[in-house]
């Protein structure tokens, strides 16, 4: 008779991590997940450091260490503007705000991508002066009456530089900070939820000069805006399509970037038989490839009037392009890298934009269709703004996925090929059009008179 033992297998203790290097058992993440205000990335920072750095005034920590862009006696001069323009009850609410700002100190450090600054001495007297600034600043721009004698106002540059400095992605203040002081101030112990809106109301009025759409669609933004986290996702905001901000649900409209999302240049569709189009009254982002599927096979009718059903036309919201253009559109582009990776509006926009400039040429053919209008020195100039944004930027979904997809079929067509040289040498515009029907109706006259002298043809009359 034998005896069987069972033995029990002891746990082995894991080691510990600083057995094989010496770093701390925790660390804190990179970035906090409330985090909506970034650093721009350094591979985008060299690129062009002055698109993204403030040159009058600074707004929150990220820029708070420079004392030229401080503007201490300005804000304190606007502090004091705001003060006599609120009742005892609304004084006693500014007090209440700041104890709202004390304790929440650490979250609104987490809306930055440093989240340590939140621990400066100075940062809740820092906050509420940049609060109070801004929204005295909104306050002022809806009554004419308050700007007079104010340099922020009646000094062009001031009041553009301002307006620029505000919009930066380093530079912002969370939205919902701002909006917390409306709330509880401006609109007292009786404001809601909806009448929180009118907030945004007074940061679209302010930067209405960045928007594309007319003043008549502006009160259609403000009630899809649902939320922005700060001014520049708001300015991005009104430049998504409307389909977009009215259901945000934009994931079914991207596809995975391929090869075919490489378009052809400006020049090259229209010689495809591709007309461009400007249209007014949409977002930038909001462009449309419209075409018949069996009548864009007769290009040549395109140039009749009233014949547009011929065409393939690509529409293109008209683009002002000015000295703060680039500006903008860099500081959305590094939200949209660092906030909105998994839906690049605007990084695809310009890409597109990208692809159709390549030459001198392209932005030629652009301007005299008046898709652009810019401002610049010269085309040329122009060409290497363009072509330089879209440097080191990273995407992996396309906005306009079907659009290129469809733009490069058509470019690959040989019968369009030819339908765009018909169009561009016989048929550009209706006169020349009739003079190729004057020239192929003598053309088949003397063809005819020929067979009759041959005896090859005798008609029966």
């Amino acid at each position: 008779m034998t005896s069987t033992t069972t033995f029990t297998a002891l746990p082995e203790n894991k080691p510990q991590i600083q057995h094989i290097v010496n770093i701390p058992e925790q660390t804190e993440p990179e970035v906090h997940d409330q985090c909506c205000i970034y650093k721009v990335p350094p591979h985008l920072l060299k690129l062009n450091v002055e698109a993204y750095t403030p040159h009058f005034i600074s707004i929150g920590p990220l820029h708070s260490e420079k004392p030229e862009l401080k503007q201490d006696k300005l804000k304190q001069r606007y502090f004091h503007a705001f003060w006599k323009r609120l009742s005892h009850k609304q004084c006693s609410a500014l007090s209440q705000y700041k104890v709202f700002l004390e304790e929440n100190k650490e979250k609104i450090g987490n809306s930055y991508s440093k989240p340590e600054l939140h621990k400066n001495e100075n940062f809740v007297d820092m906050i509420l002066l940049d609060s109070v600034f801004i929204m005295e600043l909104f306050l002022r721009k809806t009554n004419k009456s308050e700007q007079k004698n104010d340099l922020m106002f009646t000094t062009s540059w001031i009041c553009k530089m301002t307006q620029r400095d505000l919009s930066l992605l380093e530079n912002q203040l969370p939205m919902f900070v701002l909006e917390e002081l409306y709330t509880r101030v401006i609109l007292g112990d009786g404001g809601t939820k909806e009448n929180c809106l009118k907030f945004t109301e007074l940061a679209f009025n302010y930067f209405e000069d960045y928007y594309p759409h007319k003043s008549s669609q502006k009160v259609e933004m403000i009630k899809n805006c649902k939320s922005c986290i700060n001014f520049t996702d708001l300015i991005r905001h009104t430049y998504l399509p409307r389909e977009i901000q009215v259901n945000m649900n934009s994931s079914q409209h991207f596809t995975p970037c391929a090869v075919e999302c490489v378009l052809r240049t400006a020049t090259k569709l229209n010689e495809a038989g591709v007309s461009f189009e400007a249209v007014e009254g949409r977002s930038y982002l909001d462009i449309k490839f419209e075409k018949c599927p069996i009548l864009s096979w007769f290009l040549c009718f395109g140039c009749l009037p009233f014949a547009k059903c011929f065409e393939c036309r690509l529409q293109i919201p008209h683009l002002k392009v000015d000295q703060v253009t680039e500006c903008i559109l860099r500081n959305l582009i590094a939200l949209e890298q660092c906030h909105y990776s998994d839906q690049p509006f605007i990084c695809n926009y310009v890409t597109l934009i990208d692809s159709l400039i390549h030459t001198q040429d392209d932005v030629e053919l652009l301007v005299d269709k008046e898709i652009i209008v810019h401002e610049l020195g010269s085309h040329n100039e122009l060409a290497t703004m363009i072509n330089g944004l879209c440097r080191h930027v990273v995407v992996t979904s396309n906005y306009y996925g079907e659009i290129t997809r469809e733009l490069n079929e058509h470019y690959n067509c040989c019968w369009k090929h030819y339908m765009g040289v018909l169009i561009s040498v016989y048929f550009r515009d209706p006169w020349r059009f009739s003079s190729t029907i004057v020239g192929i109706s003598v053309f088949l006259f003397a063809v005819v008179n020929f067979l009759r002298v041959i005896g090859v043809f005798q008609p029966k009359y």
